[in-house]
């Protein structure tokens, strides 16, 4: 397969590993074959004593990864295959993997980083982006919940800012992503050749190959920037998102009268109502419960849920209305958040034993290479 071909491209330069997602027509939307090409070259590349670090980034000009190839999921479905299975588990063992990898692992992010794409950058230990990214993790949109270790890293950004990314789903652009810790630093787009110069010439000597990288992007990023418009709603935010139930909180953000947040609040309302009910209640017991859970348990209550959601869910009637017929009518089941009871969604977590913790699956060398 050539370059042109391969949807994982790999090099090494100056004992640096570089990955690069490369299916850009595709917004980079995770594979299972990308999943286990990266998970191969991870584990040589971290096994190999003359590699000293590894670059994540990805081809295009529009999307570092715009997540999961949701198409393909769908159609694994309706085809009663385990394709879709196969690929939550495994990409979620890479997603873990990156969290533990052993050598420094830098994200380099430009534009859509979204679903998996998240999942692919938060465990990074250095997780820099472009001035045009936009960083979100958008499920409840067709109609799922928030995954990828979203229940660990979500629900540790500060107050309530993960609860209301994660139920309206809204994209955050590049301050709002260092504010909220979604990202460490920011170079902007046209100073990537210079930061690639630098990599190509790094003097590795006595010094750990992390301090090396951490000095190189000390000259060339910011670590904050002005503008994050979460900053100034972050009082608000952790006001109504707080509530106890979703009820509440949309009941909460009606009431709202501060003419600086009035439009906020209204508009949230509308996010809201678009999306699925039943996803949305869902997300907020996952990002609560993932609070008190260390990562592994999240990983693993993601994938107690989504072996009962295709089913029991909304995911499938997102994708036919927003992807497939485009009708962007979607008939969510329950239709409101009114008929949506706790035993509904209790139910989801009943029966999860985290000592299973399923989604530790490795990727045998047989799949690897298929």
């Amino acid at each position: 397969m050539s370059d042109v071909e391969a949807p994982v491209l790999a090099e090494v330069r100056n004992r640096i590993g570089h990955l690069t997602l490369n299916r850009p027509r595709g917004l980079n939307a995770l594979t299972l074959p990308m999943v286990r090409c990266l998970w191969q070259q991870l584990r040589a590349w971290e096994d190999d004593p003359q590699i000293l670090a590894v670059v994540l980034r990805a081809s295009g000009e529009k999307a570092f990864c715009a997540g999961g190839d949701i198409r393909a999921l769908y159609d694994s479905h309706q085809a009663g295959d385990s394709l879709h299975w196969t690929f939550f588990e495994e990409e979620y063992a890479l997603d873990r993997y990156i969290h533990a990898y052993s050598k420094p692992f830098l994200a380099l992010m430009d534009g859509f980083v979204l679903g998996g794409g998240m999942g692919l950058v938060q465990g990074a230990s250095m997780r820099v982006i472009s001035e045009r990214v936009k960083m979100a993790m958008p499920e409840v949109c067709i109609g799922y919940f928030p995954d990828v270790g979203a229940s660990y890293f979500l629900s540790r950004l500060p107050g309530e800012l993960g609860i209301y990314l994660g139920l309206t789903g809204v994209q955050v652009p590049m301050a709002d992503a260092l504010y909220v810790g979604l990202a460490d630093s920011c170079l902007p787009r046209e100073q990537f050749a210079e930061f690639d110069h630098g990599l190509d010439n790094l003097a590795w000597t006595t010094t750990k190959p992390q301090d090396a990288l951490a000095t190189l992007l000390a000259t060339l990023t910011t670590q904050q920037l002005p503008g994050a418009a979460l900053n100034a709603l972050r009082p608000v935010i952790d006001e109504h998102f707080s509530q106890p139930d979703l009820p509440s909180i949309r009941a909460a953000l009606l009431a709202e009268t501060r003419a600086e947040f009035r439009d906020w609040a209204a508009e949230t309302v509308k996010l809201l109502d678009s999306r699925s009910p039943l996803a949305m209640s869902v997300t907020l017991e996952l990002l609560r419960r993932g609070r008190d859970l260390p990562l592994s348990d999240c990983f693993a209550l993601e994938l107690h849920l989504g072996r009962q959601w295709f089913a029991k869910g909304d995911f499938i009637e997102g994708v036919r209305a927003l992807i497939i017929d485009k009708d962007n009518s979607p008939l969510w089941n329950p239709p409101t958040l009114a008929s949506v009871s706790s035993q509904q969604v209790l139910g989801f977590f009943h029966d999860f034993d985290p000592a299973t913790r399923p989604s530790g699956r490795t990727v045998s060398a047989e799949q690897a290479t298929a």
